[in-house]
């Protein structure tokens, strides 16, 4: 961590100037940041996003119900609806067909639903989860997809604000250069006239 490389300017010494010191509390602050803050972003970030993907799956599964379907035939067309992202990378491995299955309510239903390729065979049974009306939706979330999430989550908010804390560590420490530079040359400028004059101040 290059945030602690300037606490050495702590160090008592006639050649430190005010801006070493600066930036030796500039690194303190971003080193605590780092240890404490960080964490606790990830943290509070994660264990926020779990609470409400936890609720999502609670939600899901009460709202969800698997039942079984039967292929009738293969459809004509692919199946209609809103398309997720996880949907659409399963298409090539997914065939759309005609199912005939049996709502929550008992009665029967028959519409064009997605299935495993080894189950688009005529007559093969396959798993179909439906909401309370009997329409086809997408399985529930998975509590085990939810923590993954959730820990993706509170690792990216943590990374993020490690950057954020970096970031401003080397802002502050650029100006802190730039200004001892600036009175590096006023003091050039000052001494200049003089400079390398044999006897000069005599």
């Amino acid at each position: 961590m290059r945030a602690a490389i300037g606490l050495w300017r702590w160090r008592h010494n006639p050649l430190r100037r005010s801006t070493d010191l600066v930036e030796a509390w500039v690194a303190l602050a971003a080193a605590v940041l780092l240890c404490l803050a960080v964490p606790l972003t990830g943290w509070t970030v994660g264990t926020s996003a779990y609470g409400s993907l936890a609720r999502a799956v609670r939600t899901q599964q009460e709202q969800r119900v698997a039942t079984t379907a039967r292929v009738v035939r293969l459809a004509d067309g692919p199946v209609s609806g809103p398309k997720s992202v996880e949907t659409a990378g399963e298409e090539r491995l997914r065939r759309s067909v005609v199912a005939h299955w049996t709502a929550p309510d008992g009665s029967a239903r028959t519409g064009t639903v997605a299935t495993a390729r080894q189950h688009s065979a005529p007559g093969a049974s396959f798993r179909l989860w439906t909401d309370r009306t009997g329409h086809p939706v997408a399985p529930p979330m998975q509590p085990g997809t939810a923590r993954a999430h959730a820990v993706v989550a509170g690792l990216t908010a943590a990374l993020l604000a490690g950057l954020l804390v970096e970031l401003v560590r080397r802002l502050a420490v650029r100006r802190l250069v730039v200004r001892r530079y600036a009175r590096l040359d006023r003091a050039w400028a000052a001494a200049g006239p003089d400079w390398g004059r044999t006897g000069t101040g005599s």
